[in-house]
């Protein structure tokens, strides 16, 4: 069963907030992008169809916001409120995907983050935020991350909230260019009673 309309949504922890991404981010978000190219491209999706490209930035919104209105996905901006900012400045992205609803509850979750803000805690945050969100209000059981065994700083973020390694599996997703290996992460509803994000702000102190 799915619960009623839950998005749009704002998520908030201190200075981080995860909003929805919109159309008119494309500026701010093309130019976050561009300066980290070299930083992301190793692990970014790819299309396998010969000669096939990637959505521009507005396809991608639409599919997006599509999938938002479907109940399928929650698509995210991780954001961060800066003494030099009027408004929260992007630093990434967070995309709860292929939400599953029935006898599976479950859902895909992948992120990036600016690597100038990398190391201050804003990724494994922004992944407990929308953890709990899914656990706790969307009343989903499962969340998963599929991460290539080569990303040091993904493996990190996972091992830091105690995420499940659940296994290898070959030839996973098109990353880059290629059909690339990758490792699954997983976490169960039950494993966080007191909340993933509680459980993260508490090993921190």
């Amino acid at each position: 069963m799915r619960p009623g309309p839950t998005w749009p949504t704002t998520l908030e922890c201190g200075d981080l907030v995860l909003r929805p991404i919109r159309y008119r981010d494309k500026r701010e978000w093309t130019e976050v992008r561009s300066r980290n190219r070299e930083w992301l491209e190793p692990w970014e999706a790819s299309n396998p169809a010969p000669g096939g490209l990637l959505p521009d930035y507005r396809q991608m919104v639409r599919s997006l916001k599509i999938q938002a209105a479907q109940g399928t996905a929650l698509p995210f901006l991780i954001t961060e409120r800066t003494p030099r900012s009027a408004a929260p400045a992007i630093v990434g992205q967070l995309t709860v995907s292929s939400i599953v609803w029935g006898s599976a509850m479950m859902a895909t979750l992948g992120y990036w983050v600016d690597q100038a803000r990398a190391g201050h805690g804003i990724a494994p945050t922004s992944v407990a935020l929308a953890t709990d969100h899914c656990f706790q209000v969307l009343g989903l059981h499962r969340m998963e991350i599929n991460i290539r065994p080569e990303n040091g700083p993904s493996l990190r973020v996972v091992e830091k909230l105690g995420f499940r390694d659940e296994g290898y599996r070959p030839r996973f997703l098109h990353i880059n260019g290629e059909w690339a290996d990758h490792r699954t992460f997983a976490l169960t509803a039950e494993e966080v009673p007191e909340g993933l994000l509680n459980r993260w702000l508490a090993s921190r102190s």
